[in-house]
């Protein structure tokens, strides 16, 4: 028989299990309450000029702490209680402040300039934990201060050439803006200004880059590891970032040069609420040419020029609006005989929108377009001119959500519709026009940062993008047995206007993830698949932008690469730091001309590519030390840049135009005092593929050169070594402040190669050389020797 149990019973147990329950949630309550979370967050600004100071460190005693991002905003999460806090920038004196933390709390911090250098130990703090655990793997972030002091070509301040001194990152050659990051093409390297791509960074030959030094705020180079946000080549991401202007005083800085001159100039519209910028440059090798005695050299014209602007409008503590623009322009021309000219064109408005202290957006539209034209007359009646456009407009929407401390989620949309002109050829009063080509590309993006422990960090996402034709005309060549364009016989449709076609897809996985080994080693990993749509087929290393652009069609694949990289990076005693990173690439339907391709006037150009495989891998080497009076980095590269392409070469692999082995550069500063500055920097790098004539045959009563294997020798190494002082009088005037630099480029006078090419020799070369006359013999061509150049620096 089944015994129930009384009533008060259960009312006894079920009153004991309430109150043990009670006491449970009491002590939880309590513990968490002396345990709570708060998020301190806020923006860094420079006190003088109002601008928001990206990177500036936020931390407590305990070193704790977050990095602003390029807004100026960061966000802090730390227990409830009483903390000081500290935020510091290079070249700002640091603030600190004691706060108690109940809640989430907004603190916004303005930093005045230092009138004095900072010294090691705080700079030494910042760098440490910047590069052992916060900064990204594969991540280049130079400061513009530090840039400065780095002796280049006529004393001219370059943001890209300097760059060019670190691992992984190499010159397109002397006198070239061009890059060659971890075995990439130049077209492979998305160059950004403030969100508008740059389509050719070279003024004046490549002598130059097309960002004025005064108008750089940031830059950050990203060899892989790409975030999420950012596609569209293969290589790498360049994000420079123009100052936004002084919001409470005028001010002003410039410098007056051997080549080229500049200005800029910043200061409040509305004080406190709106600023301006705007930065000028010329070069004046052209104001005298006239006094030249030959009359072609007298009507001859050899200079560029670029404009930057920038403002910005704070309408309420939730919303600034920022609009940028930039136009820049080279021309060359020998008098009438021959002109070459070539120029970007930008224009960007931003709106940047805060919901709350976690959640806030950037929405952006963004207008590029670079042309260039080239002409030649050959008698009084008989002209000719060329001319090609590239036009790009965008929108994108990213948002940034801060969920907390430790997980951040980035997100967001961009549309992008290019526009091609591929050519308007003029014969005296006949046009030819090679027909327009447009296509869309929509992407889709989401990434999310989180930091799973003290000592892991994990950075991960994927990115969705498409490409497709829009109207016009399609080529469609038929194929011979390898596949390869038949130019026999071409096929011809036509779509409608607003039809798509040739439809590409690519989905974009980026992992990127740090772990701190110890407090001053961490091992750090990154992957990333690249997808390129717009390609550059390249038949020289000239600097000229006259290489073609091609948009991915039914002929032309889009290209893709798959880049893993792994590295430790270490923070040593007396403000030194070094790291070590590997990388692999490989890459897909790369391109390049058959041989004997024609590439002048042609309509169907596309037809003279093949298509085919590449690979580059190297390791990078860094040391350097950031403190102190002498201070400086060294930097080595070994890598490797190959390609195969079924038709090149006999199918066989073989080095790409920029397969340099080696690749080292020395910097170094040295600061004895407030009044001199010293600096030097030593560049060694591995010669460059060429293709060399082996044997010559007869054809016709003419002797003609019969090349080897594409790219099976190499010009021999490549030295240099630069210097600089920079002398800043103690007495100044009360308006202006000035400083002299003098800088001498390749001090000890070498003669390295630019080019080599292979005539016939002459007789006088003959009887020089020793040689038969009309003997293959190869020349080398000297770009530049030792140049001095003198500058004044100004600021007011």
């Amino acid at each position: 028989m089944k015994t129930q149990k009384p009533k008060h019973f259960r009312t006894y147990k079920l009153g004991r299990v309430f109150r043990l329950l009670s006491t449970i949630v009491v002590t939880l309550t309590v513990q968490l309450s002396y345990a709570q979370s708060c998020i301190v967050s806020g923006t860094v600004q420079s006190k003088s000029s109002g601008e928001a100071l990206p990177a500036a460190m936020i931390k407590n005693l305990k070193y704790q702490g977050c990095f602003a991002n390029h807004e100026g905003k960061y966000q802090l999460t730390l227990q409830a209680g009483i903390h000081t806090l500290t935020a510091s920038y290079f070249g700002m004196k640091d603030s600190s402040i004691q706060v108690e933390i109940k809640g989430d709390t907004v603190i916004n911090w303005l930093l005045n300039s230092a009138a004095t250098e900072i010294t090691g130990v705080v700079v030494k703090a910042d760098k440490q934990i910047a590069n052992v655990h916060d900064r990204p793997s594969s991540v280049v972030a130079l400061d513009i201060a530090k840039i400065k002091a780095i002796p280049v070509i006529f004393g001219e301040v370059d943001v890209l050439k300097t760059i060019t001194l670190m691992p992984g990152i190499q010159s397109g050659g002397e006198g070239s803006s061009g890059l060659h990051v971890r075995g990439g093409a130049q077209d492979h390297n998305q160059i950004l200004l403030d969100g508008a791509p740059i389509y050719n960074a070279a003024h004046l030959m490549g002598f130059f880059s097309v960002f004025n030094g005064d108008a750089v705020k940031d830059i950050e180079v990203y060899k892989g590891g790409i975030p999420a946000a950012y596609g569209g080549r293969l290589a790498s991401l360049i994000n420079v970032t123009s100052t936004d202007g002084s919001m409470t005083k005028f001010k002003g800085s410039g410098g007056i040069g051997t080549i080229s001159s500049r200005v800029a100039i910043s200061g409040p519209i509305i004080k406190n609420k709106a600023s301006f910028m705007l930065a000028g440059r010329r070069s004046y090798a052209d104001v005298f040419t006239p006094l030249a005695k030959p009359e072609i050299i007298k009507k001859s014209k050899l200079y560029f020029y670029d404009l930057n602007f920038k403002a910005f409008y704070q309408v309420n503590s939730k919303n600034k609006i920022y609009l940028s623009a930039y136009n820049g322009r080279d021309v060359l021309g020998l008098g009438q005989m021959f002109g070459l000219d070539w120029g970007n064109s930008t224009a960007s408005l931003r709106w940047n929108h805060i919901f709350n202290e976690k959640l806030y957006c950037n929405t952006t539209a963004v207008v590029s377009n670079f042309n260039y034209g080239f002409g030649f007359e050959f008698d009084k009646n008989t002209a000719m001119k060329f001319k090609q456009t590239i036009n790009d407009i965008s929108l994108t929407h990213q948002g940034m959500w801060l969920a907390n401390e430790s997980n951040k989620l980035t997100y967001g949309t961009k549309f992008i519709l290019h526009r091609f002109n591929p050519g308007t050829f003029h014969l005296n009063d006949d046009e030819m026009q090679l027909e327009h080509k447009t296509a869309l590309e929509p992407i889709v993006f989401v990434e999310h940062a989180n930091k799973i422990n003290s000592r892991i960090n994990l950075r991960f996402g994927l990115r969705a993008v498409a490409f497709a034709n829009i109207g016009g005309t399609s080529f469609y060549y038929s194929r011979d047995e390898d596949g390869d364009p038949n130019l026999g016989e071409i096929q011809k449709e036509q779509f409608d206007k607003y039809s798509i076609s040739n439809l590409y897809r690519s989905v974009e996985p980026r992992i990127a993830m740090s772990v701190m080994l110890d407090s001053t080693l961490s091992l750090k990993l990154n992957y990333n698949k690249t997808s390129q749509f717009i390609q550059q087929a390249s038949n020289t290393s000239s600097p000229f932008p006259t290489d073609q652009w091609f948009s991915a069609n039914n002929n032309v694949k889009p290209q893709y690469a798959h880049q893993v990289a792994l590295g430790l990076f270490k923070d040593h005693k007396y403000g030194f730091e070094s790291s070590v990173e590997i990388y692999y690439k490989s890459m897909m339907n790369l391109i390049d001309y058959r041989d004997g391709a024609n590439l002048f006037v042609n309509e169907h150009l596309d037809a003279e590519l093949l298509h085919g495989k590449g690979k580059s891998f190297g390791a990078e080497f860094y040391l350097s030390k950031t403190v102190g009076k002498l201070n400086g980095f060294l930097s080595s590269t070994i890598s490797r840049s190959l390609k195969q392409i079924d038709g090149i070469n006999s199918s066989k692999e073989y080095s790409t135009s920029y397969d340099v082995l080696h690749n080292s550069s020395l910097v170094l500063n040295y600061k004895p005092s407030d009044k001199w500055s010293f600096g030097a920097a030593f560049v060694l790098t591995g010669g460059k593929p060429i293709t060399i004539p082996e044997a010559k045959y007869q054809f016709e009563g003419r002797w003609n050169n019969h090349y080897g294997e594409r790219n099976s020798y190499r010009l021999s190494n490549y030295h240099r070594l630069d210097l600089s002082v920079t002398y800043k009088p103690q007495k100044q005037s009360k308006r202006i402040n000035g400083e002299w630099n003098l800088s001498i480029y390749n001090v000890y006078n070498r003669a390295n190669t630019y080019a080599m090419y292979f005539p016939q020799a002459s007789e006088s070369q003959a009887e020089r050389l020793g040689v038969k006359k009309g003997e293959t013999i190869a020349v080398n061509v000297v770009l530049f020797k030792m140049i001095p150049s003198l500058t004044w620096n100004y600021k007011f």
